[in-house]
């Protein structure tokens, strides 16, 4: 059985396009991912009070046949691939794979919270995820997006049409 689930993705070290294309691609090695969409892309400001460089944000629509938890494993392969540190709680990072819905389950266990439990106070996770949410997870999105108390800046770089791109099977 097929799940649909949405992942946000972020960097801001080093080459920050090439780890998101780095990512999308390690994501479309396995078998039991089909990415089904992925937004524009957007430049964001840090968040949790770390000085860093800002970030580039994308949301990804898939469908897995991987558990929740082994979806998470392999994002976690991916960001070690990457090499992804955890040195600082909202430090910089060269990559960031986030499950922020999985089908309409709810987790909150030490190592899996979801839905993710800051998607409604991040403008960065709910900006993107409207534009790959499908009918009736978009209409939830927009609500969360009208009450977040999250005002800080987003800027769109590159359209959908451009990044979508990223995630043709060659």
């Amino acid at each position: 059985m097929w799940t649909r689930t949405y992942l946000s993705i972020g960097t801001n070290m080093g080459n920050r396009v090439g780890n998101l294309k780095q990512a999308l691609g390690l994501l479309n090695r396995r078998p039991e991912i089909r990415l089904m969409d992925v937004s524009s892309l957007y430049e964001t400001a840090p968040v949790g009070g770390v000085a860093q460089a800002n970030f580039l944000n994308l949301a990804v629509a898939l469908e897995t046949r991987l558990s929740a938890k082994e979806l998470l494993n392999w994002l976690h392969v991916i960001e070690q691939s990457l090499h992804r540190r955890r040195l600082i709680h909202w430090g910089p990072r060269t990559i960031d794979l986030d499950i922020v819905m999985y089908g309409r389950s709810c987790f909150n266990n030490v190592t899996l919270k979801v839905p993710h439990p800051e998607m409604g106070n991040r403008r960065f996770v709910l900006v993107p995820m409207t534009e790959v949410a499908v009918k009736g997870d978009r209409e939830r999105i927009e609500e969360l997006l009208k009450i977040t108390p999250d005002r800080e800046w987003i800027n769109q770089r590159l359209v959908k049409k451009e990044v979508a791109e990223w995630i043709k099977k060659k």
